[in-house]
């Protein structure tokens, strides 16, 4: 954003002035602080002024009608104002939906005001404020069994690695240990700033293969880099057992496509070995992910309560919360449609405070887009893709090309984070 200025209005009597006028985008919090610094506000006024140039939409789903009045008229109250269904008033429906518009200083001050209400109005005001608390976060750190990862500088890039001889893009050509040692320092090189090893294939229609195979692929690679690498490794894995043998040979992530669905025992193998740990959505196993009618009624929201609950279950396990990470799952049981979405609303996941991951690399859904059948010549859409992601808030991106997301993270990087510029 340009630095705004203003000159001083010519006195007339006629009234007639020649007024610029602009509308400012919701950008980040420096950048808003630049305005009110260029336009000369007193500088203890501009902490005072900066919630309120923030504006919040926030959706509250099935809320009871009687709450849902007292939210109408808390919020309106403090010149904001919340949306609800007809009948509410009347209370003729037992619950609605809520929309919540006003400036975040307005938020937070209802949920100050809601919080000796009754009908359960205290606990969503406690939701809120952990709520707006997340989604403010920039300087998170990503902790594992060796090290902490920070992020809000930059965008982490998680370079993959398939040991495998179907993997939909480039399965077989690094399914020997040597050959995936040397790709995975080749994208060290190139700049990945994490290493995603799988020995399973997570195509649409792939199936499982055991844990004994999986060892085979990915242990051998894992001890063949390490000392030789400085970046951490992820493994790409719903097996506890698998996930175990990994940590020891010297990984410090497990990227678990079923959010520790698939495997009971993961959650007590994350927590005893301190790992950091990805948690995915996903509908159903790759296998069969994609068949049939994909119908979500609301998008967002499911893929939301979905990590949600799957967050607060890690945590009761004695998963620390500073080693999560959050993945909507694009291309895991979705729709072209619904992957477009959750690139369009990605800011979505903020408000768990946690890093968020995405994997868009050489997708179909990029290959629909751009008409390339080709996985391996998905350049462009993956380029578009990888970019809109950054834009929309993801911390770490995962790809096949570590040197051209480089390259392309560097010049989105300097547009979304201030740092860089």
């Amino acid at each position: 954003m340009s630095d705004a200025t203003v000159s001083p209005a010519e006195v007339s009597d006629s009234g007639d002035r020649d007024f610029q006028i602009r509308i400012l985008p919701q950008v980040s919090d420096e950048e808003f602080l630049k305005v009110l610094t260029a336009v000369k506000v007193d500088p203890p006024a501009r902490g005072i002024l900066l919630p309120k140039m923030k504006h919040l939409n926030i959706l509250l789903k099935d809320v009871e009608c009687r709450a849902a009045n007292i939210i109408k008229q808390e919020m309106l109250s403090l010149g904001a104002d919340a949306a609800v269904a007809r009948g509410t008033v009347s209370c003729s429906i037992p619950a609605t939906d809520v929309i919540l518009m006003g400036t975040e200083r307005q938020i937070r001050s209802f949920a100050d005001h809601v919080r000796v209400q009754p009908f359960g109005l205290k606990s969503l005001s406690e939701k809120l404020e952990r709520i707006l608390a997340g989604y403010r976060a920039t300087d998170l750190v990503l902790s594992t069994n060796r090290r902490e990862i920070p992020f809000g500088k930059r965008t982490r890039i998680m370079g993959i690695v398939n040991v495998t001889p179907d993997s939909f893009s480039d399965g077989g050509r690094y399914l020997s240990t040597q050959a995936a040692i040397e790709r995975a320092l080749e994208l060290e090189s190139e700049g990945a700033d994490i290493l995603d090893i799988g020995g399973e294939s997570s195509r649409p229609g792939s199936d499982f293969v055991s844990v004994e195979e999986e060892l085979k692929r990915i242990v051998p690679v894992i001890e063949g880099l390490r000392g030789k690498v400085r970046v951490p490794i992820s493994v790409d894995t719903l097996k506890a057992d698998v996930a175990a043998a990994a940590i020891e040979a010297g990984a410090e992530i497990i990227n678990d496509i079923s959010a520790m669905t698939f495997d009971p025992k993961m959650p007590s193998v994350i927590a005893e070995k301190r790992a950091a740990v990805v948690l995915m959505h996903m509908r159903g196993i790759p296998k069969t992910m994609q068949e049939g009618p994909i119908v979500y009624p609301d998008l967002m929201g499911e893929i939301i309560a979905y990590l949600a609950a799957r967050i607060e279950h890690a945590r009761s396990m004695g998963i620390r919360p500073e080693s999560i990470v959050v993945d909507p799952g694009v291309g895991f049981g979705k729709t072209v449609r619904d992957n477009l979405a959750i690139l369009r609303n990605l800011s979505e996941l903020k408000i768990f405070g946690r890093p968020i991951l995405t994997g868009v690399s050489r997708k179909s859904f990029t290959g629909a887009m751009t008409h390339v059948e080709d996985p391996a010549e998905r350049t462009e859409g993956t380029a578009a893709a990888v970019t809109a992601c950054i834009l929309h808030g993801s911390h770490i991106v995962r790809v096949h090309d570590a040197g051209a997301t480089k390259r392309l993270v560097s010049m989105a990087d300097a547009i979304v984070r201030e740092e860089q510029r």
